[in-house]
Parts: structure tokens; C-alpha cells; sequence
């Protein structure tokens, strides 16, 4: 077994009374602690996560068993509220803003769940030094050690605790099957550059009957498919965190990396993009009526109905490459990643993952010690990631993580979704993932750049109406551009730039561009 990097915390009866006479003895802070967070009282800690809610019993029953450890170390258990990926942009917002004073332990992100916007609306505590090194101090030593408070602050006062102790690669691309590959002709059966796809995708619908090239959920992944051709060929990289709407519209770009632009806007590479979609959209890559499909491309891929699906280099090495091993043995599943061909792929955000305490949360200290449980105790580590022993993993003689005689993720998954406390010190090499998964880290470790702007918290209020009239616009057309069903696709990408200029383009980006500025200013100095 893996030995634990941090003792167990164990609260006995004298350490619960010493710690109570700590917390009972603090007065109300500027932050908002609240003044009576006695361990004598169980207390109910909501976490609010990202995902569908389970419905295979497997989470309650962790639950049920976190729960007694979390009962006898701090006096409290866990309950977990799921914002569910069906509207899921909207819905994680109003559960935020919603003034809830059930929550706790928020999920968020500053790269795809808008915490420096929901930081700047009030959503998230304060947290002080004090209060971390009191409540959560095994998570303190640990991102103090690494030196990341400062990327948690915002005016000066820390409001994310960064998930910057787990390795992982969140870059998006596509997953194809390598047998199918060679058949098509590809060269080793390796996508190696964008249009590959179009060779691969055209000889899966003329040679297999019965599948789908590409069964997208088109609802969802419009602009991501317009943008991972933008990044694959050209040199411009998104600004993370200015979305215009759902849409990642504001770039700057490999060869000049502090000027603000969007390539939907400027240049000929949209065009471009569009062509490569009708022509997609031609050939039957997915289904007509793509724009109205929210099913699972990974299940029919498990199935072998679709012959792709896209998503993460964690996702593939974690699930697809050993589920497809399972499910379709010989498919030689492969993943292209957006931006392989020009080395224009960006390493993960330190807080891709993060934790923030709800401003209405009724019992923040607890809140942060069962955070500190989750993210620094083996006992309760294993159980809100991996479930409970011999039900949902089981440990080889070895040491290494597996899973008991007939569990099958598609069904039998945790699902508790604990995506901002993860810890390499914790955790459990995973027989069931690839074995090549580290020369694949490796790999991309090589050719990935580092986000020059980590720190770079724009003034969105400034343009907020702007941003809001320049999402209306993309609504309108994206959609329909990614998926080529414009007739003429070069005539509504002119249309589509003339609204958006009108909408107020030019403000925006001379807004965001003063904001890069001053940064850019502060880190020369």
C-alpha cells in the first residue's frame, strides 16, 4: 500500500475539547467566520459538484461509511449537491447567487467555472491566513510549499484553494480507433494533423455499416469544435476566463503573446473552419439533425456505433484507451490532441480545480475541516475518490488501485466527483488506466506552454453589455457554422463579423487589452 504522505487526523475526545475551546473562542471576522463553529455540534457540510447525480447507490453507500469517519474526526458528514451537465453553465450560477445558505464547499475554476467572476459578484469567502492554517492546515503547508496563494487572491485576499498537487492534463482532443485508422490509409494508423480526420471519418461512413463517424451531442460542443481548428491551425491561444457567453471568442497568440484579438473576427483561418465543416457535414460525419442530438458519443463508441468522441488526455488515458481495450478489443484506441501539429497546447491551470467556501455558508471552519479530511486524510481520501474497499476497488498485492470481478464504469462508477482537492500523494497507481499514460504526460510535457496569464483577472463589468450583445451574435451563427449547415458559410461568417463589430468588438478588446497591459506592466516591474 501506498504510504500516506500526511499523518491521519484523529480527533479523541481531549483533542475534540481542545479544538473546541480554538473555535468557540474566535469572534466574528472581518471575513465572515461565524462565531460558533464548536466541534460539540454536527454539522451538515454541503459540497456542490459538477456531473450527473448517480443513480447506481454506489456514492450513498460511500457516503453512508465517509460519513461515520467524518463524525468521529470532526463531528460532522458530507452531503453532495450535483449541478448536472444538462445546462449545466446556467444552473451552476444560480445555484451560486442564489443566496443558499445550504452550501458549503464550492467546485469551481477560474478556466471553466468562472470563479473570478462569481469572486467579484460576492459568491465566495474571504479566506484568511489564519483561518487556513487553523481549519485546513495540511492544505496550507502543502500550496504554501508549492508557493500558489498568491494565484488564489483577488484584491489581496485569498478565495480559491488550487487543486496544484495533482498531475493531470485537461487539453482537449479527439479519440478515434487506431484499427480503423490504418484501414483508411493513415500512416500507422495515426491522426497527426486535423484533416487526418476528414480520411478517417470518410472511410468509417462508407466502410462500416451501422456506425456514426462521429455521433457529437451537437447542442454542446459547437464552438469547441470551430476553436480546436482555429488552435490546430494557427498560432493563436485562447484567453482563458473572458469568454464571450459559453463561447471562448478572445485570443492572443504564439507570435505576439500580449496583444488581444479573436481569430472568429480577424484573419481567414475561420473561413477556413467553416469549409472543413460543410464538407464534414457533406460526407455524413454525424447524424442530420446533430443540432437537436444530446446523446453519448463515448457510450457508442464503448458500443462501437461511433467512431470518435472528444474530450480530455485524462479522460483517454483514465477511461477511453482501457474501456475500449474491454469493450472493443483490437480498436487500438488513439487520441489526436487540438494543436498537436503546431505544439499549440497549453498545460493545465493550477486551478483547473478548486475549492471556494459559499459566502452564505453557515459553518465555514467545518466546512475547510472536512475539506482538509478530503484532501489530506487516506482514510477519508480514498473513500470520497475511490469508494468503499472490496465494493467499488480493490488493492492488488502490489499496492496499485483496481476494481472487483465484473465492475464496468459504465455502471458501476463513484461519480462523487471530487475535482478540487486531488493529491498525488494519495494517490493509488490505477491498474485500470493505460500503462502509457506517463509517456503520454510526458509527451505532451514537452512540446505544452505554460498560460502566460494565470494571474490576469479582467474587468468584465466594464463590458459587460458588450459581451452580452457579442454572445447573442455567436448563438446565432456558430452553431450552424460548426456543424456546415450554412450554404454559403464564407457569406454568414461576413454577416456574423459585422454584428459582433457592431455589437461593440472594439470596446471589449480595448478593454481586455488594457487590462493585459497593466499586468504585463506589474510583472516587468
Amino acid at each position: 500500500m501506498k504510504k500516506c504522505y500526511y499523518a491521519k487526523v484523529l480527533l479523541t475526545a481531549g483533542m475534540i475539547a481542545s479544538l473546541t475551546g480554538i473555535l468557540t473562542g474566535c469572534g466574528k471576522k472581518t471575513n465572515g467566520e461565524k462565531e460558533d463553529a464548536s466541534v460539540k455540534k454536527h454539522e451538515v457540510i454541503t459540497m456542490l459538484v459538477l456531473g450527473d447525480k448517480p443513480s447506481n447507490g454506489r456514492c450513498e453507500a460511500m457516503l453512508t461509511a465517509l460519513n461515520q469517519v467524518l463524525t468521529q474526526k470532526v463531528n460532522a458528514e458530507l452531503k453532495l449537491t450535483y449541478v448536472e451537465w444538462a445546462d449545466w453553465q446556467t444552473q451552476y450560477n444560480v445555484q451560486l447567487l442564489g443566496g443558499d445558505d445550504s452550501l458549503d464547499i464550492i467546485t469551481t475554476a477560474t478556466d471553466w467555472l468562472y470563479a473570478w467572476e462569481n469572486i467579484q459578484k460576492g459568491a465566495f469567502l474571504p479566506l484568511s491566513e489564519e483561518m487556513l492554517k487553523t481549519y485546513a492546515p495540511k492544505t496550507w503547508e502543502q500550496v504554501e510549499a508549492l508557493g500558489d496563494w498568491d494565484i488564489c487572491k483577488y484584491d489581496g485576499e485569498i478565495y480559491l484553494i488550487p487543486e496544484d498537487h495533482f498531475t493531470q492534463y485537461t487539453n482537449h482532443g479527439m479519440f478515434y480507433r487506431g484499427d480503423w485508422a490504418k484501414e483508411a490509409g493513415l500512416k500507422d494508423g495515426t491522426v497527426e494533423k486535423f484533416d487526418d480526420m476528414t480520411t478517417y471519418f470518410k472511410y468509417v461512413k462508407e466502410n462500416k455499416e451501422g456506425v456514426i463517424p462521429w455521433d457529437v451531442p451537437g447542442k454542446n460542443n459547437a464552438a469547441g469544435l470551430l476553436g480546436a481548428y482555429i488552435q490546430s491551425n494557427s498560432d493563436a491561444r485562447v484567453m482563458i476566463g473572458c469568454n464571450a457567453g459559453n463561447f471562448e471568442f478572445w485570443y492572443t497568440s504564439a507570435s505576439d503573446p500580449n496583444t488581444v484579438f479573436s481569430p472568429y473576427m480577424e484573419g481567414e483561418v475561420l473561413y477556413d473552419a467553416a469549409d472543413l465543416m460543410k464538407k464534414w457535414n457533406e460526407i455524413g460525419v454525424w447524424r442530420e439533425d446533430v443540432l437537436n442530438f444530446d446523446g453519448d458519443a463515448r457510450e457508442e463508441m464503448y458500443a462501437g456505433t461511433s467512431g470518435a468522441d472528444q474530450h480530455h488526455s485524462q479522460t483517454f488515458y483514465s477511461q477511453v484507451k482501457p474501456g475500449m481495450e474491454r469493450k472493443q478489443p483490437g480498436s487500438d484506441a488513439r487520441m489526436y490532441p487540438w494543436g498537436l501539429e503546431n505544439n499549440n497546447i497549453a498545460k493545465p491551470l493550477k486551478t483547473h480545480g478548486a475549492a471556494a467556501i459559499s459566502v452564505n455558508s453557515k459553518h465555514p471552519q467545518r466546512a475547510l475541516m472536512v475539506y482538509d479530511l478530503l484532501r489530506n486524510d487516506e482514510e477519508c481520501y480514498r473513500y470520497i475518490n475511490y469508494g468503499i474497499e472490496g465494493t467499488d476497488y480493490v488493492i492488488t498485492e502490489d499496492g496499485k488501485l483496481a476494481y472487483p470481478e465484473g465492475w464496468d464504469q459504465s455502471t458501476d462508477k463513484l461519480d462523487a466527483n471530487f475535482w478540487c482537492g486531488r493529491n498525488d500523494d494519495l494517490e493509488l497507481d490505477n491498474s485500470y488506466h493505460w500503462n502509457g499514460k506517463k509517456e503520454m504526460i510526458d509527451n505532451l510535457n514537452k512540446i505544452a506552454y505554460d498560460y502566460p496569464f494565470e494571474n490576469l483577472i479582467l474587468n468584465k463589468s466594464a463590458v459587460e453589455a458588450e459581451q452580452a450583445a457579442i454572445a447573442s451574435v455567436l448563438s446565432e451563427y456558430i452553431p450552424q457554422l460548426a456543424y456546415g449547415k450554412y450554404e454559403n458559410p464564407h457569406q454568414a461568417i461576413d454577416e456574423m463579423r459585422k454584428k459582433i463589430e457592431d455589437a461593440g468588438y472594439q470596446k471589449v478588446k480595448e478593454s481586455f487589452q488594457k487590462d493585459i497591459n497593466e499586468l504585463v506592466n506589474r510583472q516587468e516591474n
